[in-house]
């Protein structure tokens, strides 16, 4: 299966807590690769920035917390707006970046009419495969 779902956006990147910089980015998922979600940073210059992280992840994280270490996701309101934090960590730096939350769910909607949250392995084709390989080591 070769369904890609995508959302262009700009992303504000937060650069103190009075100002913040508009990003061009784009929401990509792809059931090829049923787990992951990638969001990709200044998707108009000659060298865009991806990040490739748990879909579940985005999930947890509009509604809650979740995340450690160089992804994390959280809720909030800024100036009246219900939002999407993401902070991304690397050995260049950190960043803090706000998205509307509306935009994110929506997408977020697109991609489990693709591939319901729990369906993931089933296409796959996990369980099949341990199947076979179990089935080579005992013959």
């Amino acid at each position: 299966m070769h369904t890609v779902v995508e959302r262009e956006l700009d992303i504000d990147l937060v650069l103190s807590p009075d100002h913040s910089i508009p990003v061009p980015a784009r929401l990509t998922y792809c059931a090829d690769d049923p787990y992951a979600v990638r969001i990709t940073f200044h998707v108009t210059s000659l060298a865009p920035v991806t990040w490739t992280f748990a879909r579940d992840l985005l999930v947890d994280g509009v509604f809650r917390p979740a995340g450690e270490g160089d992804v994390r996701v959280w809720p909030a309101r800024v100036g009246g707006r219900t939002m999407v934090c993401l902070g991304l960590t690397s050995p260049e730096g950190e960043a803090v970046l706000l998205a509307q939350a509306n935009v994110v769910t929506g997408w977020l909607e697109r991609t489990m009419r693709v591939v319901p949250p729990g369906a993931e392995a089933e296409l796959l084709g996990l369980e099949e495969g341990l199947r076979v390989l179990l089935a080579a080591e005992s013959g």
